[in-house]
């Protein structure tokens, strides 16, 4: 009997209200696509019902195959394995992407996971699907684990290709349509270069890519985004890549390709903060006619104790301020991502970060901060001190499905601490604008009472005064007035029952 040609690829929600396709799995599945199988693509961020949905495209399909990272995506992953195998306990179910990459002997320790696939999947998973319609035996396929007769077993790793030898991504398989109905905007991710050539403490790049850069070159940049933005009608493109400016040749020589093809769509990058300050202020502007309007820098503390804490020796803070002030100048907008209570930040540390944050927005008007807490993710170089500074890590898939950098709670940060950094979180929030990819549905009246609850915000922040935090109360009460879609995945979390944290 011929087996089926049909893969179901399920991936689970990460952003509700800034939602759009999901990069890896359009990247595994040209392959599959070339070799005649057929994709079913079901994200539950846009597909109402979506464990039913899984649950009716499987029974006629080959294999479920799940894509995810570390954090609240684990939660929806178990639950529509778990109801697949109860459907049929022998479905082959595979999970690749950062978290299966970055703990897979964990991940398979799961009953209901029985691949997983290391690294880049474009070679692997093809192999992998051609076994399962085969029969054959795995055992040869590099970069996967599996299950025999109980042991798990781990093929050798994959060696990393060049970005430039991969295949287009299947953009083709995306509901742009959908997504633009969850988001309010259209757009789309794209990655031009792979890895980042520092080693930053709290980074996972390392662990899946190591730290060897490699990128395309910016004929195939500009000839893919602007065929993409033209044939999808997308109106931004939020470059992915972990470090876009570490060769400052190809950026410009992608900005003159774009301004020559006269695009029309807007993109986003990230960069560290030290190959921001190399640009000119010409090749700023260049970058923003070739249409260019936000660089993320991962700033991540404003305490030089704690910077060098996290191995950011390549930055300062001139650097930062030179790079605020040029992107401006510019019409580009800064942004700015923080890290709090990373190992040895103490109150002295915190608020040296604070003051340094509102000194920014003060000084430059249109910079904004983006502030999330410590997370001690697999793969990066200070997981191995788990132990040292007092973290006992999850030692279940499921278990992963709480660390989730908005709420992560810490040895050092419980209780009262915990929730006068999240207040102060919140009226950052508050008291500076911030541009989210998603369509800003907020009612004129809503948007003036936020605005006028921003100057409470900015004098907490200036006298670090966080007790009664009416303004935060009121604001809450505003915010339910906002239309919303899918409720925030993370929210989730709250609502756990005990049967749904159970083993899968």
């Amino acid at each position: 009997m011929a087996r089926s040609r049909k893969i179901v690829f399920f991936f689970p929600s990460f952003a509700s209200t800034e939602a759009t396709a999901p990069l890896g799995i359009l990247a595994v599945s040209t392959p599959l696509e070339r070799a005649g199988y057929q994709i079913c693509l079901v994200d539950s961020t846009i597909t109402p019902d979506f464990q039913k949905r899984v649950l009716e495209e499987v029974k006629d399909a080959l294999c479920l195959a799940v894509s995810l990272v570390t954090g609240p995506m684990i939660r929806e992953t178990v639950a529509i394995a778990r109801a697949v195998k109860e459907w049929k306990p022998d479905f082959p179910i595979v999970l690749g992407g950062w978290h299966p990459s970055l703990l897979p002997q964990q991940t398979l320790e799961a009953a209901c996971v029985d691949y997983v696939v290391r690294g880049q999947g474009e070679d692997a998973m093809l192999e992998l699907v051609q076994h399962l319609s085969s029969g054959s035996a795995p055992d040869l396929i590099a970069g996967i684990g599996f299950k025999r007769d109980g042991r798990i077993i781990f093929t050798p790793e994959r060696p990393l290709r060049p970005l430039v030898e991969m295949p287009p991504k299947a953009y083709h398989l995306a509901d742009f349509d959908a997504y633009e109905r969850s988001c309010g905007r259209r757009w789309a991710m794209y990655t031009s270069s792979l890895a980042c050539p520092f080693n930053c403490a709290y980074c996972t790049n390392g662990g899946v890519y190591g730290r060897k850069w490699n990128a395309l070159p910016p004929e195939q940049f500009v000839e893919e985004t602007v065929d993409l933005s033209r044939r999808y009608e997308l109106e931004m493109l939020w470059v992915v890549d972990d470090n876009f400016l570490v060769d400052l040749d190809r950026a410009r020589g992608i900005a003159e390709g774009l301004v020559r093809e006269n695009s029309h769509y807007t993109w986003s990058i990230q960069a560290t903060t030290n190959l921001v300050a190399r640009l000119s202020l010409e090749d700023m502007r260049l970058l923003r006619r070739a249409g260019l309007r936000q660089v993320c820098q991962g700033v991540d503390s404003g305490s030089p104790t704690i910077l060098k804490a996290m191995n950011k020796d390549f930055q300062d803070f001139e650097s930062i301020y030179e790079s605020a002030a040029r992107c401006l100048e510019a019409g580009i907008r800064p942004s700015f991502n923080i890290i709090f209570a990373f190992p040895g930040e103490g109150p002295k540390e915190r608020r040296e970060t604070v003051e340094f944050m509102l000194d920014v927005c003060r000084k430059f008007p249109g910079a904004e901060f983006w502030t999330n807490i410590f997370t001690p993710y697999p793969g990066s170089p200070i997981f191995k001190r788990t132990a040292e500074i007092g973290i006992e890590p999850p030692t279940t898939l499921e278990g992963w499905a709480d660390f989730f950098p908005r709420y992560t709670e810490l040895p050092w940060l419980k209780g009262e601490d915990h929730k006068r950094l999240q207040d102060t979180r919140e009226y950052l929030r508050l008291a500076f604008n911030r541009i989210p990819i998603a369509a800003d549905t907020r009612p004129p009246i809503i948007r003036l009472a936020q605005k006028a609850i921003s100057f409470p915000a900015r004098w907490r922040l200036d006298h670090d005064a966080y007790r009664f935090p009416v303004d935060i109360w009121l604001n809450n009460k505003l915010k339910k007035r906002i239309p919303k879609g899918k409720p925030a995945v993370d929210a989730k979390r709250l609502a756990r029952t005990p049967a749904e944290a159970a083993a899968c």
